[in-house]
C-alpha cells in the first residue's frame, strides 16, 4: 500500500510538471497581440514661403497621433504660425488632420488638410494642406513639408523638430 502510494504521488508530481513545461511553452511561442498607441509631440518650425509677400516663418505646434498598425498613424496637429515681411506681419494657428506611414522603421510620409484660421487682420481663413517626410525615433521627430494656403496666396517649405512621447 505504501508504494502504491508513493508511486500515485510521483505519477502527479511528474504530470503535474510536464504539463506546466507545455504550457509555458506554448506561451513563448505565440505573437503579442500589437496594442495601439497614442503618442504626443511639441514641435518647432522654421519655414521659407514660396513668395516675395514674407521672408521667412516660425511656429510651434503639438501633434496627438493614434497608431493603426505599428506602420500606420492618424495625427491631429495644431499650433501657431508667424510669417515675418517687410510690410506687415501675418499670423495664423493651422487645424489640421492626417495619415502617416512609415516606409520602414524610422522614415515616414505624412499628409494633411485642413484650415488655417489668421489672428491678424491681414489674413483671414484659408484650407490648407501639407505633404511631408520625416524620420521618427522614439523620442525625436524631424520633418520637412510643403504646406500650401490656398487664400493667403503663400506656401512654405518648413523644417519641424519635436519632441513626443507615449501616452
Amino acid at each position: 500500500m505504501k508504494n502504491v502510494n508513493g508511486l500515485l504521488v510521483l505519477f502527479t508530481l511528474t504530470t503535474g510538471l510536464l504539463f506546466t513545461t507545455n504550457v509555458k511553452a506554448q506561451e513563448s511561442n505565440s505573437q503579442p497581440e500589437y496594442l495601439h498607441h497614442w503618442r504626443i509631440g511639441y514641435g518647432l518650425n522654421g519655414g521659407i514661403p514660396t513668395n516675395d509677400t514674407y521672408n521667412f516663418s516660425l511656429g510651434a505646434d503639438g501633434r496627438l497621433q493614434y497608431d493603426l498598425t505599428r506602420k500606420t498613424s492618424l495625427a491631429v496637429t495644431t499650433g501657431y504660425t508667424h510669417l515675418f515681411s517687410p510690410g506687415d506681419d501675418g499670423g495664423f494657428l493651422p487645424a489640421k488632420l492626417g495619415f502617416k506611414a512609415f516606409l520602414g522603421n524610422q522614415f515616414y510620409v505624412l499628409g494633411e488638410a485642413g484650415g488655417a484660421f489668421g489672428t491678424t487682420k491681414e489674413l483671414g481663413n484659408s484650407f490648407l494642406w501639407a505633404p511631408g517626410i520625416g524620420v521618427a525615433t522614439k523620442h525625436i521627430d524631424v520633418s520637412l513639408r510643403y504646406e500650401n494656403y490656398s487664400d493667403f496666396n503663400t506656401g512654405q517649405i518648413s523644417l519641424r523638430l519635436a519632441y513626443g512621447f507615449l501616452l
